[in-house]
């Protein structure tokens, strides 16, 4: 089960690394897009900043995944630090409960909020607000993921690099 588990994991945070690294580079080109039309054409582009608003949300659940996988996340970790033996590994648990219990609210708010805006479309595009708000509730089943395989394979970028 753990082998299986931290091989999805790698696949699916490998994928959302890959998907989060492609939208920052379409966000960048929106970005220049909208100061070219606006600037250089005189012809304010209507959709882009709106586009890159969502896009950048993406970005950021995706990323969240992530970051949690690496333990990247700034932490106030003196009690993990200091911990030795089983106080250690309950510290652990502790920890790894707490994020999931507060990715689980997310998902059960992001798709009730997904459910409640999706006949809603964006100002500028004919799309509806759930694939927007869609990046919450998806962002944090992948963190939650995530968390259990930092768990069973603890990865601690952020404690490795503190001073």
């Amino acid at each position: 089960m753990r082998q299986t588990i931290l091989s999805l994991d790698r696949w699916i945070t490998g994928a959302a690394w890959t998907l989060a690294c492609l939208l920052l580079a379409v966000i960048s080109a929106l970005g220049m897009w909208q100061v070219l039309a606006r600037f250089i054409f005189s012809q304010p582009s209507t959709w882009t900043e709106e586009s890159m608003r969502r896009l950048l949300i993406w970005m950021v659940m995706l990323g969240i995944a992530v970051a949690f996988r690496r333990g990247a996340l700034v932490s106030v970790d003196l009690m993990l630090r200091t911990a030795r033996g089983a106080w250690r590994s309950t510290v652990r648990w502790i920890i790894t409960s707490t994020a999931l219990a507060y990715l689980a609210v997310l998902v059960w708010y992001g798709i009730n909020l997904v459910t409640r805006v999706r006949f809603q479309t964006f100002a500028s595009m004919e799309l509806s607000m759930g694939w927007a708000y869609a990046a919450l509730p998806v962002g944090a089943a992948l963190a939650m993921l995530a968390v259990v395989a930092n768990h069973l394979d603890p990865v601690n970028e952020e404690l490795d690099n503190a001073q």
